[in-house]
């Protein structure tokens, strides 16, 4: 799966800040693409692995558009096995552990993406 999204998005109308200026934490551009590959036999049927890309870029922190977040790209994976009705996963997301930021209302309100993560589940489908 894949997607990309061009985003102009500007004030047309205010009393408070200018007309043109950008909407604070939307990137002109972003994509994403994950894909995943699962053995379907032999010894290792059942198991799979996944990699995923996400990119934002670079966007206005706030609505004066006075400070930036960088643009940033995130590597997220998983190894999964799965088998009749019953799924376990190991999910691994910011794999790379990058430093980067999701939003802000302005510069004193910057909130930093998660850092390296791991989440596992397991499931059994009725």
């Amino acid at each position: 799966m894949a997607g990309y999204a061009y985003t102009d998005a500007r004030i047309s109308e205010d009393n408070d800040f200018p007309v043109g200026n950008r909407i604070n934490n939307v990137p002109e551009n972003s994509f994403n693409l994950w894909t995943t590959y699962r053995f379907q036999a032999g010894s290792l049927e059942g198991l799979g692995f996944g990699l995923g890309l996400f990119y934002q870029g670079e966007r206005q922190g706030d609505l004066a558009n006075t400070f930036q977040l960088p643009s940033y790209l995130r590597t997220d994976a998983a190894i999964f096995y799965e088998r009749d009705r019953f799924r376990a996963a190991l999910n691994f997301r910011n794999l790379f552990d990058i430093e980067y930021y999701e939003t802000a209302s302005s510069v004193l309100s910057v909130f930093p993406g998660a850092p390296f993560e791991v989440q596992g589940t397991i499931s059994w489908t009725f």
